[in-house]
């Protein structure tokens, strides 16, 4: 240009990145003008020897400063209920999941007693997978963004998994499976139950790979008032996922709707899980490509700084998520000053030559490894670095998952052999039966997600009265009595029948109107489950030089671990016994009891008025 221009230093608040600065700086000598966007009038110019320095703050300080950079402005509250749709995808497919799966396994054969360790992948992929997939979606510079590929790739799994799984029993007919019609073939198909777990497994991994960056594009997308918005609409799209999810599990009549998806392998039941699924995916792919196009992300520069890691979502302050930001801030620095000592009478020299500064993406990570092995093993030694309270707040966590897993893991399989005395590898009346009671069990768990929304606005008010110590054991001693509870009805049930529960066909009414007031009432303590403990930890590790990203990542551990526990021993424990499924109830009961009474003796006394909710965690 032929005359010369004056430099303007803009600071803005990019969004979650509080007291970030924007600069855009000309390349002449001239005074430069600062304005404050949260000011109505500009700051006093500084000294003409400040503009030498020709380079953009929080970014690419070896490039020459851009002609114009838009202001990041927050988003609507529309553009934030349609950039998380995709949640309601993903907990539909987990609500039919958590319903179907089990039940439909020991229709192929699988006994009971090895069920639960179907379920082992879970926590496996939760423990590895979301961390790996939260520091490499940080790290992401494709020109679509940093969260958005993960999204769509995990959508994309996610339906190739189903479809495995409802086509199961076709692809091991085809494989060289019984001939036998499903009807009366009662043997295992053992090809089904491989295509089966490679499906179940394939979907928890893609699950995961969806769950963290869908949490964190919200963060991302909004402005630190619009915290607590976000997580309400988060939620909420959530609790849609699962009424429908729950809703289309409770369904018998897919099969009749969709009459072309019985074969000789596929009978009712396979028939209505395939269906439902089917549905999942083009649900899941509708809110993938909504989210996608309404969730506007700016790619990744060379040089920008992390945002939040999808492994601590949604937390009370952004800045103290993932690694140390503080840390961050001053290693930044160090490469901001060597851009600036390579500047000559205020130009930069020669972009194309390269200079030897940091590598940018070390500083980011903190020269930490982000493979999975790496993280775990960060996950372990951070342990120590803890503040003490958090120790039990740990092991509160981990005896509160022990209690619930059983429930997860054979909720609607005890609806069906314990309350509705059915048999998946009985003749055609007690098969008849089990899916009745299965179909009562997703029942259940839509009044469970009800209840679960409803008790979610009460939890902060709780909290704030009574504390969230007494709010989080308050939760474990109703698990308590409530598990003490389906064993209690289960006795009751088969006292009433003299042949025992694999042999006699039905239910009294009274057994059945009493084990749905359980499934309901359970979504009280769920919400809490959900939400208390991640609060708690926020503010234990809210002054601990930028922890919760960790702090949140070991907590995970205390869910996990507890998962495998009860993947690994669940069947066998209740096979000790005779089969069914009161003996890992009664001992979920105990282990809530345990995590009520340690709860009330052992975590700390929170202040009340500061209890903010971060929202809910699911998975």
């Amino acid at each position: 240009m032929a005359g010369k221009t004056d430099s303007v230093s803009i600071r803005v608040p990019y969004r979650n990145l509080k007291d970030t600065e924007v600069e855009m700086m000309g390349m002449d000598d001239e005074p430069h003008h600062r304005i404050d966007l949260n000011s109505s009038r500009p700051s006093p110019s500084p000294s003409p020897s400040s503009s030498s320095s020709a380079r953009v703050q929080n970014g690419n300080g070896d490039l020459p400063p851009p002609q114009s950079l838009p202001v990041p402005n927050q988003n609507t509250l529309m553009t934030l209920i349609l950039s998380c749709t995709v949640a309601a995808g993903v907990q539909f497919g987990w609500a039919l999941q958590l319903s179907l799966l089990t039940p439909y396994i020991q229709t192929l054969g699988i006994g009971h007693a090895f069920s639960s360790f179907i379920w082992l992948c879970g926590p496996i992929t939760g423990l590895v997978v979301q961390p790996c997939v939260g520091i490499w979606s940080d790290k992401c510079s494709l020109k679509m963004g940093r969260r958005r590929p993960f999204i769509l790739a995990g959508s994309l799994l996610i339906s190739i998994a189903v479809v495995l799984i409802g086509f199961s029993a076709d692809i091991g007919y085809l494989l060289g499976d019984t001939h036998e019609h499903c009807r009366t073939f009662k043997g295992t198909r053992t090809r089904a139950a491989f295509v089966f777990i490679i499906g179940f497994w394939l979907l928890d991994l893609a699950n995961n790979t969806v769950q963290g960056p869908a949490r964190a594009l919200l963060a991302d997308l909004s402005g630190p008032d619009q915290r607590n918005t976000a997580n309400a609409v988060f939620c909420s799209w959530m609790a849609v996922g699962n009424i429908l999810g729950f809703s289309a599990g409770a369904s018998g009549n897919w099969h009749r709707w969709f009459p072309f998806l019985l074969s000789r392998a596929c009978c009712e039941a396979c028939g209505n899980l395939k269906a439902a699924f089917l549905i999942a995916v083009v649900f899941l792919l509708f809110c993938t490509l909504v989210t996608i196009y309404f969730a506007e992300e700016v790619p990744l520069t060379a040089y920008q700084p992390m945002r939040i890691s999808d492994s601590a979502p949604l937390l009370d302050d952004p800045q103290r998520n993932g690694f140390e930001h503080s840390k961050l801030k001053s290693d930044m620095h160090v490469i901001d000053t060597a851009n600036q000592n390579r500047a000559v009478n205020g130009y930069e020299r020669d972009r194309n030559v390269k200079h030897p500064i940091p590598n940018v993406e070390e500083v980011q990570n903190g020269g930490f490894n982000d493979g999975p092995g790496a993280v775990l093993v960060n996950l372990l030694t951070s342990l120590r670095h803890l503040p003490p309270a958090m120790h039990s707040v740990l092991i509160v966590m981990a005896l509160t998952w022990l209690s619930w897993f059983p429930f997860f893991l054979f909720d609607t399989d005890w609806m069906g052999r314990e309350v509705y005395h059915g048999d998946p590898s009985g003749n055609l009346s007690e098969v008849h039966t089990y899916d009745q009671g299965v179909r009562e069990g997703a029942f259940g768990l839509l009044l469970n997600s009800v209840v679960l929304g409803i008790s979610s606005f009460l939890i902060e008010p709780m909290c704030k009265r009574m504390g969230a110590r007494l709010v989080w054991a308050m939760s474990n001693f109703i698990v308590f009595a409530c598990m003490a509870g389906t064993a209690i009805i289960s006795w009751i049930s088969l006292g009433e029948y003299s042949k025992g529960i694999e042999h006699v066909i039905g239910g009294n009414d009274n057994i059945k109107i009493a084990s749905l007031i359980v499934f309901a009432l359970l979504g009280f303590p769920l919400a809490i489950t959900y939400s208390v403990p991640f609060s708690v930890t926020a503010e234990l590790t809210a002054d601990a030089g930028g922890g919760q990203g960790l702090a949140i990542g070991v907590l995970n551990l205390a869910i996990v671990i507890p998962q495998m526990i009860v993947s690994l021993g669940a069947g066998p424990w209740d096979a000790l016994f005779g089969g069914g499924n009161i003996p890992a109830f009664v001992l979920a009961s105990f282990a809530a009891l345990a995590a009520g009474i340690f709860a009330v003796r052992r975590l700390p006394n929170l202040s009340n008025s500061s209890f903010t909710s971060s929202g809910f965690h699911f998975g």
